[in-house]
């Protein structure tokens, strides 16, 4: 096969993958990215802005601008508003921005790296891992890396269950689309089983109770001290992904397509699992799981930027973004005084989206399995 034979045959992988097919709206990625950013800017004005005590948006940017130096004008709020919009929500919000965007693009990764186009952490495992991971350092109180022995036992948690999944998933060199969501699921569902018997059994009460809230899914609780180690993950996250985004175009093309174009498919898999692993492990450790956001995004974001990762991945970061932050908004006024967590809505979103996914490529034939 021909090197724009192989090109060809992975757009039109890319457009199996895609809602919307291969060139649905390739012509207007930058004012998709224009407008996404506009909708952000947006969401975190209202994240700032609404809740128990309303600020108005102006006094928002007014506080904002006034804290890094902008406007040295006397203030005209109360310290009290200062405090709730700097120190209580604005750790919120961005965690919300953070984790929805880091989220997205996993899912973006994953489903190209196992071409399936059910494939997101929540799915596979990877957060079931990523969270057994975490409550075994909450629950036994292991202090090994310091600060970061959270993060990086959920690292080890997500990157395990990973690996378990796509091994079992794999045989005779193909993985079978089926195959692959069972084991998840399944790997997924003992994770949990284990998990619930630390839970369980743990003779600390208060703790175990804060721990299954927390693996519900929720961005409370975040403060400035411990935002940097998600917001570095996403950084190094999204910059190694765009820089091996023409490798992922090759890979929806098949294995031995790649292979032939000149990819090390082995190697650049088991390094994708690790930095993916990596980034979801530390997103968990930060916010708990939230499922179905590296679910949905991927597929609605290919709608208006068709499928090269080189466009797809900053669409689907802001996307992730815009969405996590109005669900957690949802989250803290559906039922307000008390604050559902946000895990519980995106569950409520994306579970109707996969139903809608696995009936779409049913109707195409596309769920049988896949190299």
């Amino acid at each position: 096969m021909t090197a724009p034979a192989l090109e060809e045959s992975g757009r039109r992988d890319e457009g199996r993958q895609s809602p919307g097919g291969p060139g649905t709206g390739r012509g207007t990625p930058a004012v998709t990215l224009l407008v996404l950013t506009a909708l952000l800017l947006v969401s975190v004005t209202a994240g700032l802005a609404i809740g128990s005590v309303h600020v108005p948006p102006g006094q928002v940017w007014g506080i904002v601008a006034h804290a890094v130096g902008v406007d040295r004008s006397p203030p005209d709020w109360s310290p009290a508003r200062e405090t709730i919009v700097l120190d209580v929500r604005a750790p919120r919000v961005l965690l919300g921005a953070v984790t929805g965007a880091g989220l997205a693009v996993v899912g973006t990764a994953m489903q190209a790296l196992v071409r399936n186009p059910l494939a997101e952490p929540y799915l596979l495992g990877v957060s079931s891992g990523a969270s057994l991971g975490a409550v075994s350092v909450i629950v036994f109180g292991v202090t090994l890396f310091g600060p970061v022995s959270l993060s990086a036992a959920a690292f080890a948690g997500a990157l395990g269950a990973l690996l378990l999944v796509y091994a079992t998933a794999r045989t005779g060199g193909r993985i079978s689309s089926v195959r692959l969501v069972l084991s998840g699921v399944a790997i997924a569902a003992v994770l949990t089983a284990v998990l619930d018997l630390l839970l369980l059994t743990t003779d600390r009460g208060n703790e175990a109770r804060a721990v299954l809230a927390w693996t519900l899914g929720g961005l409370g609780g975040v403060d400035w001290a411990t935002l940097w180690l998600p917001a570095s993950a996403l950084l190094l996250g999204i910059g190694v992904l765009f820089v091996q985004a023409r490798n992922l175009n090759l890979l929806l093309a098949g294995e031995e397509a790649a292979t032939t174009m000149g990819l090390d498919v082995a190697r650049f898999r088991s390094r994708m699992f690790v930095l993916l692993s990596l980034v979801t492990g530390v997103l968990v450790a930060a916010s708990g799981p939230i499922g179905f956001v590296g679910l949905m995004l991927p597929h609605i974001v290919r709608l208006f930027v068709g499928g090269d990762h080189r466009r797809v991945l900053p669409t689907a970061a802001l996307g992730g973004a815009v969405f996590l932050v109005w669900a957690d908004i949802a989250a803290r006024v559906v039922a307000a005084p008390m604050e559902i967590p946000v895990g519980v809505l995106t569950a409520l979103c994306g579970g109707p989206f996969f139903l809608w996914l696995m009936r779409r490529d049913a109707r195409r034939g596309t769920g049988e399995g896949v190299a």
